[in-house]
């Protein structure tokens, strides 16, 4: 088929094209021509073996020789991509060879893949002549792939005791209100406390608020949360640390202040190594860490489950409603706190807990019977 068109190149265009290679400036279709050329010149290589070193189909070798002996150069390097009726579709081996690329490492020096990128490699692997960005973007969409977007994720490890504290925990939840018995969901978040270095202007008809990019950081704050949903209630308190002295006088403050009257308070929290019953005793007298816990039965959640503590809903809700500003002194995060706490708690402001054993059965089948717990 490709005898006939027998390429030999002159002293100018092959310097051209090495100049071209060695740049590396150009799309990968016009470095692909550029090699498919330059091993074509003077029959060094056959049609095959350029086809295979290029990772190029025949029919792109023999394109490209017919188009520099019929039309030169410039034609061979930068044929037109429009083909009639419209943009080539891509078949069911270049859509999978396309998810497969989108799914792996971006390339050396690339923290991510872009759609130009990905249209690059795809057409350096296949005997696509080109691509759309939209016909990439479309594809992409399809699948539901976005590979410039990273969640930061914590995955778990399913063992038989992260399922054996999912279910202490999903049953505590599935308990009716006992006021005798509160369940109590407890965890700390940090505030960065942040001044600015230039006094803000107000919002006024016509102008938007304005605030310098430049700040100063002024410290970090603990901010300790309480939550029972069932009474609609949260408490927040802030500290400078959250060491195990500064659970402890939560733990405290817990059995004496806030629930006074009940016979057992129980506790869902994470294994942060501060939760524990040793704090109290770091802290307190042993007498008086004992009165604690006899009061207190700690839950905890599995490692790295911590969306089983409900309480991180609602921090997800303080740091949005409250939160979310520069704050720099700490009577006014506290006393800012105070009114976002007293506003939710008079609300009574709670959560509906949907996720029980059942669903967690169902949904988590697979893991289950992985471990031979179904």
């Amino acid at each position: 088929m490709n005898v006939k068109y027998i390429v030999e190149l002159n002293e100018s265009e092959r310097k051209f094209l090495l100049d071209l290679i060695s740049k590396g400036a150009a799309n990968a279709r016009k470095l692909k021509r550029a090699n498919i050329l330059l091993m074509a010149d003077k029959r060094i290589y056959q049609d095959i073996d350029i086809a295979n070193a290029l990772s190029a189909g025949i029919s792109t070798v023999y394109r490209t020789k017919r188009s520099f002996i019929e039309n030169g150069l410039d034609a061979a390097l930068d044929k037109d991509d429009e083909r009639p009726g419209g943009a080539r579709l891509l078949s069911g081996v270049e859509e999978a060879l396309l998810v497969s690329i989108a799914c792996s490492d971006a390339p050396k020096g690339r923290s991510r893949w872009t759609l130009q990128l990905l249209a690059d490699r795809l057409i350096a692997l296949t005997d696509l002549e080109s691509i759309s960005l939209e016909t990439i973007r479309s594809r992409l969409k399809e699948k539901e792939i976005k590979p410039w977007q990273k969640k930061m994720w914590c995955i778990p490890k399913f063992d038989a005791d992260y399922v054996a504290h999912m279910e202490e925990i999903l049953d505590l939840y599935a308990e009716p209100e006992n006021p005798l018995q509160p369940v109590v969901n407890f965890d700390e978040a940090m505030k960065q406390m942040i001044a600015d270095t230039r006094e803000p202007i107000s919002a006024s008809p016509g102008q938007t608020a304005k605030q310098d990019y430049e700040y100063r950081r002024v410290g970090t704050a603990n901010i300790f949360l309480f939550f029972d949903r069932h009474r609609g209630w949260r408490k927040a308190k802030v500290t400078e640390k959250k060491t195990a002295n500064d659970f402890a006088e939560c733990m405290q403050d817990l059995v004496d202040i806030h629930y006074p009257n009940a016979e057992k308070i129980r506790l869902v929290l994470d294994n942060l190594n501060t939760h524990n019953p040793a704090s109290l005793y770091k802290t307190f007298a042993p007498q008086e860490a004992r009165r604690i816990l006899r009061k207190i039965e700690f839950h905890y959640t599995p490692k790295h489950a911590s969306w089983l503590n409900m309480v991180e809903i609602e921090i997800g809700n303080m740091n949005q409603q409250c939160l979310d500003r520069r704050i720099a002194d700490w009577e006014m995060l506290k006393n800012e706190l105070s009114a976002w706490e007293n506003a939710r708690n008079n609300e009574k402001a709670t959560i509906k807990w949907m996720f029980d054993l059942d669903k967690a059965r169902a949904k988590l089948t697979r893991a289950y019977e992985a471990l031979n717990l179904s």
